[in-house]
């Protein structure tokens, strides 16, 4: 028999003697259907049959140090450093010193040629300095005065007093050998009250007499530093190094004016033209807190600091004041906050960046664990704990608390396995690392590769 091929065959197949027996569309969804019944029957069976284990990360609740601190960023504010200023015109015609000399307290620094409006200003300057000078002194001699006429008052009331006493002793007046007429004792008391009027007043005017001559006082030293700042001498104001000189000889120095918007008069004022640093100066800083932080922030507290021109330095210092009226900007108040650094040997200039950090508080010996092990259930702080392989939750009562830990005051002891995180690991074969606090409702959590702690093996978890 000639046999056919495999085309042949299919060819010659009577496919339509099989027409009545294919299935409906109806039939063929009740199989698939019943197909994938199957399939995951046989996949969930599959499911059970592994075992699925939890690995817990802990860490252990132990007593330490807890330093609390605010941080900040600002800049230097005052550097130790006084401006070389002066008020003249004209050429420079002598120079004395240079950048890096060591000069002491009113030194030369230069000469300068004055031009013809700035010696009027210099005379000008030195009259009003001798007049000060003069006011002193008399100031000083009314001083001496009302020294003398306040005992002279005071020898007054004595007498005074003493008439009275023989008026209210006696019925006969001595001095008439009459007895005492109402107009005789009415002079007498009059006279009486009269004295201590005077003797108070010249009280007061003795007891203001220092404040005047102090008052003088600081109007000589004004008149003395507007002489000096108008004068053909230019001097150190202060003991230090020189820096920032820009003085030369031939140099032209013109002066600051501006009119006064209340007469129209002509107003000078300084220029600088060099500093004068004080290399064992202290520097002051300034940032700003906000409001949430300033109620920490007190006097004296100690500060560290870093700026960015000495990257790997840390610098030290304490708050020095505070400024509780603070200052609005769009709607944001900050607070200003004055630190004073420690004497340094570093080179630090006027408005440099600084960023603080605040030490707002320190507790020793106090129950300690990691912030990210808190966790927050029907508005009750709790931490979950492992006790011989077991887990469960404690609620907790917190105190202080940094970016990092936070004090524990009740519910813990020392040596507690806090858990931190949890492994899911099915059939050995699969690891995840999940947080064991993953609930809408909780918070503060991290991933476990980011934290060191003990993993111990558990049971299937909360």
């Amino acid at each position: 028999m000639k046999k056919l091929s495999l085309f042949n065959k299919i060819k010659s197949f009577p496919f339509g003697k099989i027409k009545s027996l294919t299935f409906s569309t109806k039939k063929r969804k009740i199989i698939t259907i019943l197909l994938v019944a199957v399939l995951i029957f046989i996949g969930w069976q599959m499911f059970k049959g592994r075992k699925q284990t939890i690995a817990y990360q802990t860490t252990n609740a132990t007593k330490g140090t807890l330093t609390t601190s605010i941080s900040s960023t600002g800049t230097i504010t005052s550097a130790s450093s006084t401006d070389i200023s002066t008020k003249v015109s004209g050429t420079v015609s002598q120079v004395y010193v240079i950048n890096g000399d060591i000069v002491v307290k009113g030194q030369k620094i230069a000469d300068v040629t004055l031009d013809d409006y700035a010696q009027e200003r210099q005379a000008a300057a030195w009259a009003a300095y001798l007049d000060a000078v003069a006011a002193v002194k008399d100031a000083q001699t009314a001083a001496d005065t009302s020294d003398i006429t306040m005992w002279t008052d005071r020898q007054a009331v004595l007498d005074a007093q003493d008439e009275m006493d023989r008026v209210n002793n006696n019925l006969t007046n001595p001095k008439t050998g009459e007895i005492y007429t109402e107009g005789e004792k009415m002079i007498v008391i009059k006279t009486l009250a009269e004295a201590k009027k005077i003797l108070a007043s010249g009280e007061t005017k003795y007891s203001n007499s220092d404040a005047n001559i102090a008052n003088k006082q600081a109007k000589v030293a004004s008149a003395l530093r507007d002489y000096q700042a108008n004068s053909s001498t230019i001097v150190a104001p202060s003991a230090g190094v020189v820096i920032n000189l820009v003085l030369a000889e031939g140099v032209a120095i013109s002066a600051n004016s501006s009119t006064s918007n209340t007469n129209g008069s002509t107003i000078i004022s300084s220029q600088s033209v060099g500093k004068v640093t004080d290399p064992n100066g202290q520097l002051i800083a300034t940032v700003n807190l906000a409001e949430a932080d300033i109620v920490n922030v007190k006097a004296n507290q100690k500060v560290a600091l870093t700026l960015d021109a000495y990257s790997d330095k840390t610098f030290t210092g304490k708050v020095l004041s505070i400024n509780t009226s603070g200052s609005v900007s769009s709607g944001v108040t900050t607070y200003p906050v004055t630190i004073i650094l420690d004497k340094t040997d570093a080179t630090i200039y006027l408005n440099m960046a600084v960023s603080a950090t605040i030490i707002t508080n320190i507790k020793t010996n106090v129950l300690l664990i990691d912030t990210s092990a808190l966790d927050t259930e029907n508005d009750k702080t709790i931490v979950h704990i492992l006790k011989n392989g077991k887990a469960s939750s404690v609620e907790v009562t917190t105190g202080d608390s940094n970016d990092t830990q936070t004090e524990i005051t009740k519910g813990l002891s020392e040596g507690d396995a806090v858990i931190t995180n949890y492994i899911s690991a099915t059939d050995a074969s699969q690891n995840n690392t999940t947080s064991a606090f993953s609930s809408s409702s909780r918070t503060n959590t991290r991933s476990s590769s980011n934290r060191a702690g003990n993993v111990i093996m558990g049971g299937p978890g909360f």
